[in-house]
């Protein structure tokens, strides 16, 4: 053994090795004189890993021979990992049993190949064993409940375990961040709002952090802040809060992106949108080891596409979304493809909305009759226009189609739980009830079937079943809510429609019924007397209400007489009724007798061209006398239709 060799295990062999670049000095002395050594390589790649030099590790690894590689396998999937190929970490790391450590790569790589499903398994199991190394207890809470918040924001929320947040979610600020982005995700507002403040105080309070450091802890948490107020419509509040923030600030790529849509959108009005266009589109790229997840970026993507729309860059959006909605042809429950759907339609209508934006729709929707984002758009125009039935029309045809198809995934669309409550909401509209059984009813009887089927689907129809009289329905509402009390035998719905449905039958359902608030403590409250006193308005809806306003009156009404119109009156505005009309008013100007044109050659040329007119007198006689004619004879004047030499003449200038 040289003495490079001798010098490296003793500095192996100490207790606490903090000094890395000493060991990394070591093990470069030692390989000088043996380069394969893999001992030797082994610990090289541990001190890389230990100076953050991903990169240098893998390299090292990647040249060594297939010895190191065995040898070095969690090492070499967690420098995968830090560099970014996150598929290969995990493969290698799974392939590794019964070590911890390589569970914990395993899991981190899941979770950012967004595998929450498998990443939360893991952590669960890691949770129920003792953890050997400090601190890595409060690690593994930390990741479980970034893992749960991620499943509740992928609508995987069932698989989460902890809904409420508890105590020992604010001892520290990392799980109180965490407890409040779950809080977000489920719709909780004000409780993530509170959680997010108890996160920035845990964080300010800290002793053991540098002010640079705090600074960076608390820059998400405000983001994230922002995006709550916007939510909450808190306005003021998050224009100030925004002001505060300052991207350029932030270390993360990522989070500078979405400090920066969050900030654009905390300004409410776009007045300006060219420049918040330059200013979401000048981010840099970000590298492979900081990405967003596809529920931020396909956000981001769709404000881009937004701010497009908005300084009418609308080829341009067509452009990109068609490539999109090609690549991955409808239909498809994916909120971000049916967005995308909705942008390209925009475009193509160019903002246009009512009968105009209708009018460049239709033509594509018969083009894409399977498009569930195209189909809502018309379906939402139709009804700003106040044009119910054509829009259930539309909705009715994208049903058809889609139960038409053999497709399984086509299927679970045709009966997607957002798209059968559009269809109630609008036979609600039309008062259509028994269209609102059946439609309900196809949905249960496909979903009963499936492992995880909607709830809130399951429970609609069971309500709107167990209100029929026939004894059909009244059994597969018995059928829905057997399924869903013995899923959840908590859920005060499925109880009260277990207890309701089997109303009528012989199964005793006592046990259940205790368990429901007492109908005295119900209408404690309501005072019956007073209500009879007031009258209870019962207005008819829907149909009904439709066919009152529509029927056709008795026969004992009279009609009302038609108003009479009014016409302008046609006088002149100097009309005077005392004075006489002048008996030429019907002849045109020029052949009244007061006709007097203008100027001296008006007057000659009419004095000269005159026919049809009367002789006077002394030219009757003159002409009598010369030739021969009678008196009162009618003839031409002089010279009338001749062509003179006058008229060849130039009028001279004066």
């Amino acid at each position: 053994m040289t003495n490079e060799a001798r010098a490296l295990g003793a500095l192996l062999q100490r207790k606490d090795v903090d000094n890395h670049d000493e060991v990394l000095r070591a093990c470069n002395a030692s390989l000088k004189q043996s380069k394969k050594d893999s001992h030797t390589l082994h610990a090289k790649v541990v001190a890389l890993l230990k100076l953050d030099r991903y990169e240098d590790a893998l390299h090292v690894l990647e040249n060594g021979e297939e010895a190191l590689k065995h040898e070095a396998r969690l090492e070499r999937s967690y420098a995968l990992y830090k560099t970014g190929q996150l598929a290969e970490a995990e493969r290698i790391a799974k392939g590794i049993d019964d070590d911890r450590g390589a569970r914990h790569v395993e899991a981190q790589a899941l979770y950012r190949l967004e595998d929450f499903e498998r990443s939360a398994i893991l952590y669960r199991e890691l949770s129920e064993t003792h953890a050997p190394i400090d601190n890595e207890e409060n690690d593994i809470r930390i990741n479980c409940g970034a893992t749960d918040a991620h499943l509740e924001w992928a609508r995987k929320g069932h698989l989460v375990l902890k809904k409420k947040p508890g105590r020992d979610d604010l001892e520290a600020f990392e799980l109180a961040y965490n407890a409040a982005c779950a809080s977000i995700a489920r719709g909780e507002l004000a409780q993530g709002e509170i959680l997010l403040r108890r996160s920035q105080d845990l964080c300010n309070a800290l002793d053991d952090l540098t002010e640079a450091e705090k600074v960076a802890e608390l820059l998400p948490i405000r983001v994230q802040q922002l995006y709550v107020l916007i939510r909450l419509g808190k306005s003021e509040d998050a224009v100030k809060l925004a002001s505060q923030i300052m991207p350029q600030d932030i270390s993360d790529g990522s989070t500078v992106q979405v400090a920066e849509v969050n900030c654009i959108a905390a300004s409410g009005e776009i007045k300006n949108p060219y420049l918040h266009h330059r200013i979401i589109n000048a981010v840099t790229p970000l590298p492979k080891t900081d990405k967003l997840f596809t529920i931020q970026s396909d956000q981001i993507d769709q404000d881009r596409l937004v701010l497009d729309l908005l300084i009418s860059k609308f080829g341009s959006v067509v452009k990109s979304t068609t490539k999109t909605l090609t690549e991955n042809l409808p239909p498809t429950a994916s909120s971000h493809l049916n967005s995308l759907s909705v942008l390209n339609a925009a475009a193509h209508a160019q903002c246009q909305l009512g009968k105009i934006g209708i009018k460049h729709m239709l033509p594509l929707l018969e083009k894409r009759p399977l498009d569930v984002g195209l189909a809502m758009v018309v379906v939402q125009l139709y009804i700003l226009t106040n044009n119910h039935g054509s829009a259930a029309t539309v909705l009715e045809s994208l049903l058809k189609h889609l139960e038409n198809s053999t497709s399984a995934n086509d299927q679970d669309v045709r009966f997607a739980p957002g798209l059968i409550a559009t269809v109630v909401s609008l036979y609600t509209l039309q008062g259509r009830r028994k269209q609102i059984k059946t439609e309900l009813a196809k949905a249960a009887t496909y979903w009963r079937h499936k492992s995880k089927p909607p709830r809130s689907l399951l429970q609609a129809a069971g309500l709107t079943l167990v209100e029929s009289s026939k004894p059909d329905d009244q059994a597969y509402a018995r059928d829905i809510f057997s399924i869903l009390h013995k899923e959840d035998p908590g859920s005060k719905i499925a109880t009260a429609g277990y207890v309701a449905a089997h109303a009528f039958s012989s199964t005793p359902v006592d046990e259940e019924a205790d368990t429901l608030t007492p109908v005295s403590r119900l209408i404690a409250d309501i005072h019956i007397s007073a209500l009879e006193d007031a009258g209870v308005l019962q207005p008819k809806l829907g149909l009904d209400a439709a066919q009152a306003a529509t029927r056709k009156r008795a026969l004992d009404e009279k009609p009302k007489p038609a108003k009479k119109r009014l016409r302008k009156s046609r006088l002149p505005k100097d009309y005077d009724a005392s004075k006489a009309p002048d008996p030429e008013r019907w002849l045109p100007l020029k052949e009244r007798s007061s006709y007097r044109p203008k100027g001296k050659k008006g007057r000659q040329k009419v004095a000269t061209l005159t026919q049809g007119g009367v002789e006077k007198a002394g030219e009757a006689a003159a002409g009598s006398s010369g030739k021969g004619g009678s008196e009162g004879v009618i003839k031409g004047a002089a010279g009338g239709g001749g062509g003179g030499k006058a008229k060849n003449k130039k009028k001279s200038k004066k």
